[in-house]
């Protein structure tokens, strides 16, 4: 795709290249559509920076880079670009930065709110394929707020991350108050008993016979911010297949229902183990596609999955407040 700068012009097509100034979808107008130049000028001497959507399984996201020099994202701003009327529209905004001794990327990961993030598996295998390809590396440590996840390339062209140990004590998910997180004292509608742990961020789970009869989109804003949660959480809605096989939908926190959710997908797997429903490897099937999980002996779980760039483009930072 042509790194070119434009414009918005009412009534004319997309053509080239993605420029986002004063939240319209700007454009590249050719010298064939008769557009003059003047109405293009107000945005072609803009400061812009340069961004990348990808995706993994369908978990979107904007990805800048700011290891070279710091970019001017604030919560604001983030959220902003991230809405999908207005902006880009990612389900998490995501900017490269330099990781410190021991690492070879920080990952800052931003909610569609604006709220920060501590684990995001899905972005985690994007941001690690960016480094590697600059690289020509198979393995890549990605440092964020919860911890340094390694992420390696595998034969088949997937990428497998560690995300770390799963959290299982009533103070890492955080819950409010002390219990046991196996089974907490929830119920809403038709779902009841989530388990619930932490992945660097809190997840709840909720196992259900019948995923379709489930209205996620009516409850899970609820769930999210249920009492026992003082930081939200995340919330899937999970239908066991078979001991090997997991159906999932994930509300995420700040973020509602997402195509596919990596740390969601981790948890779920920890939380069906833990009450005997499956064994420690499953294959995870989200709305996007499937990961294949694993809960290792050590602690730490596995997911492998695709990584996918959608376009690339520039922005215009300032015009987003």
């Amino acid at each position: 795709m042509a790194q070119t700068k434009g414009c918005f012009v009412p009534d004319v097509h997309l053509c080239e290249a993605i420029v986002l100034p004063h939240g319209g979808w700007a454009i590249h107008v050719a010298s064939h559509f008769g557009v003059p130049a003047e109405r293009c000028a107000a945005y072609i001497g803009s400061a812009m920076t340069a961004f990348r959507k990808m995706h993994g399984l369908g978990n979107d996201f904007v990805v800048l880079d700011a290891r070279a020099a710091p970019l001017p994202v604030t919560p604001a701003r983030a959220a902003a670009i991230a809405d999908r009327h207005r902006g880009i529209g990612c389900d998490q905004f995501i900017v490269m930065e330099p990781p410190g001794e021991g690492a070879d990327v920080f990952m800052r990961i931003r909610n569609p709110d604006g709220s920060e993030a501590g684990a995001c598996g899905n972005a985690t295998r994007c941001v690690a394929f960016l480094v590697a390809e600059e690289r020509g590396a198979d393995r890549v440590i990605v440092r964020t707020i919860a911890g340094d996840l390694a992420v390696e390339r595998l034969p088949n062209g997937m990428w497998r991350a560690d995300m770390g140990p799963a959290r299982l004590g009533w103070r890492d998910v955080p819950l409010a108050r002390e219990m046991d997180t196996l089974h907490l004292p929830i119920t809403l509608g038709p779902v009841t008993d989530p388990a619930a742990c932490s992945m660097g961020n809190p997840h709840a789970t909720l196992f259900v016979n019948n995923l379709d009869a489930i209205p996620v989109a009516e409850i899970g804003p609820h769930l999210e911010r249920h009492p026992l949660f003082p930081d939200r959480a995340n919330i899937g809605f999970a239908q066991v297949l078979a001991p090997d096989r997991i159906r999932l939908v994930m509300w995420e926190r700040g973020a509602g229902m997402t195509l596919a959710c990596g740390s969601g997908a981790c948890a779920t797997v920890v939380n069906a183990a833990r009450r005997g429903l499956t064994g420690r490897r499953v294959t995870v099937e989200l709305p996007g596609g499937a990961l294949a999980m694993e809960w290792r002996e050590d602690g730490h779980v596995t997911m492998a999955g695709p990584v996918a760039t959608a376009f690339r483009g520039e922005i215009d930072l300032a015009a987003y407040g």
